[in-house]
Order: structure tokens, then sequence, then C-alpha cells
């Protein structure tokens, strides 16, 4: 009696090609699924870095959601701390000197790009806001004067910046607000409080609204010196 002929289909393939090919299914998954995850996370730690391009396209209220905007009522803003020290370029300043205008302060870098997206919509607040009482400084951090004197020429800065190469005058906030962050913006208000803070970069709208609200604003004859 002749021997039958073997079968051909499927379930003849032996169970160990079978784990094989679908370990190998599954490695080919996972690896897939690690680099999204992987782009997720590189998108969100890029948002969180401050990506905005600065234009003020969107309506104040929603970028001040977007930008880490905080602002303080006037019976709940604690006292700015003293500031003072070398500007970039050569000279010094003393914040002291500004008591009775709107100060805006902004924590930048020459290296920061999202510091490069906001320069221009600072540059026109500060121009447009000077005459009514509103200054502007830096704190120029992690740089050098040569890096940050090109940095202003190119956005054409004029108001000064002070040097904290190391971080120590951002360091006096700290318990007060967060600043930590590069770009960040600090706004005082006419009696030498802490009106408002933006975490990241800001834009045109949001800090062209705030800046403009505080200088509306009447000093607090009660606040200290």
């Amino acid at each position: 009696m002749a021997a039958a002929p073997p079968r051909t289909d499927r379930r003849s393939v032996p169970p160990a090609r079978n784990a094989a090919g679908r370990s190998h299914r599954f490695t080919r998954s996972l690896r897939v699924w690690r680099a999204v995850a992987l782009a997720a996370a590189a998108g969100l730690t890029l948002a969180s870095c401050g990506s905005g391009d600065g234009s003020g396209a969107s309506t104040a209220s929603s970028q001040r959601e977007k930008s880490g905007f905080t602002q303080y009522p006037v019976g709940e803003r604690p006292a700015a701390p003293a500031i003072s020290g070398e500007l970039v370029g050569g000279g010094t300043l003393d914040l002291a000197d500004w008591r009775g205008d709107v100060v805006v302060i902004n924590v930048w870098g020459s290296w920061c790009a999202p510091c490069r997206a906001e320069a221009p919509a600072l540059k026109k607040i500060s121009d447009a806001t000077r005459k009514l009482g509103v200054r502007f400084v830096g704190f120029n951090t992690r740089d050098n004067d040569s890096a940050a004197m090109a940095f202003e020429r190119n956005y054409e800065i004029t108001y000064p910046s002070l040097r904290d190469r190391d971080g120590r005058l951002v360091l006096r906030f700290d318990g007060l607000v967060p600043v930590s962050a590069v770009p960040s913006t600090v706004l005082i208000d006419r009696s030498g409080r802490i009106a408002a803070r933006i975490i990241g970069p800001t834009t045109y709208d949001t800090l062209n609204t705030v800046v403009r609200e505080l200088a509306a604003e009447q000093p607090d004859k009660g606040a200290g010196a």
C-alpha cells in the first residue's frame, strides 16, 4: 500500500517556527511603539522649551494660557527683591532707581531659540510704552558680552540687560515666583510688587495687554519705598 503524500497546509508548520514568527512580530511592534512614544515625548519637550513664534496671531487670552501666564491680584502681590548689578557692555543699574515705573524683566540668552522668537515683540512693546512709564531690562544668563551685544544689535534692542551668567539675579526671585526657565518674564508694578510672570516665550498680544494694564494702575502710596 502506497504511503500517503505529505500534507502541505499551514498546520504543518512546526510549532517552534510559529513561536519564532510571533516573537519577531511582537519585537517589531514593540520597536514601533517605542519609536512613537519617543517622538511624542520629544514633541512635549520642545513644547515645554517654548517654540512659539512670538507673532501674536492668537487672542491675548488664549496666548496667556499657552505661555505660562500668571497674574497676581493687587492685594496678593509680593514685594519684588532688590536687584542691581553690572550691565552687558558696561555700567551698572539699580532697579530701585525705577520705582514708580512699571518694570518688565526678561530672562534671556543669545543661545536660546525662543528668546530670538520673542525678541521682536519685546522691542516693539518697549519702544511703544516707554512714554507710559514702562521700563524693560534683561537678565542675560549663561552668555558672554560679545554674543549678547550681537543679539541686541541684530534685534535692535535698546533697553539694558544685567549680566546674570551664573543665575544669581534669577535666584533672588526664589520663593516668590518661578523664573528659572529661559526665557521668562516678570512684571513689577509701580509700587515695586510682582504683578505677573510668564514662563516660557511670550507674544506681542499677551505682553502688550498686561503691560498696558499695569501702566494704567496708580501706585499704592502705602507700599514700602
